[in-house]
């Protein structure tokens, strides 16, 4: 059965140097307060796997925790760059960063056959990009029965994923609704998984849209109300888009940035902000 602990002691627990995780969620549902908890336990060595990294991933960066990234897009949504992930790459701040760029469709079909337990997936794509000459995981096959020429991209299986959710019941059943994106896959294909929950409820009550993770899949569910925060969780908050705007200014300095996360992030858990 999942365990339902703190989300401290399920970081502790399930994510250790070295490891490839993922937090995935798409504008809505991003578990930022797990990202936190990460930068307060000091991981380091991450490979960071996300579709879509946005601010959590450049606090994240920026912090000292990552050597690699495995993405398809990098941004602050609305807003613009991810100035701590660009100092990373330009200029090996706070220390060097790798990174592996695909498309949207490429990540998303490798999460897939990571959750199906494919070695690889094939899809018709990255022709006419550069991607190709930069990214030694996309390679060319033949298909066998028409021989055509497609794309192979690996399968991702992470050590660890994490995800934010409105609601789990008391035996670790997690629901989710509203825009959702790689999460159920993400979950399925990794060795280990956390869902940071809004709510923790007696029954699940069924949704349209909504995606039920049951507990067999899962290694720990954390109660975190406002987890996703600035990112919104449909029918708890709303996006905090001034969040995301102040973020520019603050990332683009060095010194501002690390007075941001010692105050936010560090002194937080003193509070404990996030468990």
């Amino acid at each position: 059965m999942t365990n339902i602990t703190t989300l401290a002691e399920a970081v502790a627990e399930l994510v250790s140097d070295g490891d490839t995780i993922a937090l995935e969620g798409f504008t809505h549902l991003i578990p930022v307060a797990a990202g936190h908890e990460i930068i307060r336990q000091h991981r380091r060595e991450l490979t960071v796997v996300r579709m879509t990294p946005d601010v959590v991933y450049d606090q994240l960066i920026g912090a000292g925790c990552v050597a690699k990234m495995i993405f398809s897009w990098g941004g602050n949504p609305g807003v613009g760059s991810l100035h701590r992930f660009r100092d990373a790459v330009e200029h090996g701040w706070p220390r060097p960063l790798e990174i592996e760029e695909h498309s949207h469709a490429g990540m998303a079909n490798r999460y897939a056959a990571g959750a199906s337990g494919l070695p690889f997936a094939v899809l018709r794509g990255y022709r006419g990009t550069d991607l190709v000459a930069h990214t030694a995981t996309i390679a060319t096959v033949t298909c066998p029965f028409t021989g055509e020429e497609l794309t192979a991209v690996p399968a991702i299986n992470p050590d660890v994923s994490v995800i934010h959710a409105q609601q789990a019941d008391r035996a670790g059943n997690v629901m989710m609704w509203g825009i959702t994106g790689v999460q159920k896959e993400a979950v399925l294909a990794a060795h280990r998984a956390l869902v940071t929950v809004e709510e923790i409820v007696d029954e699940l009550h069924p949704r349209p849209g909504g995606v039920v993770l049951p507990s067999w899949a899962l290694s720990h569910v954390a109660h975190v109300p406002g987890g996703a925060h600035p990112s919104y969780a449909q029918g708890y908050s709303t996006r905090d888009n001034a969040y995301y705007t102040a973020w520019d200014e603050i990332s683009k300095d060095r010194d501002r940035f690390c007075e941001w996360i010692d105050t936010h992030v560090h002194a937080a858990s003193a509070a404990g902000v996030g468990e």
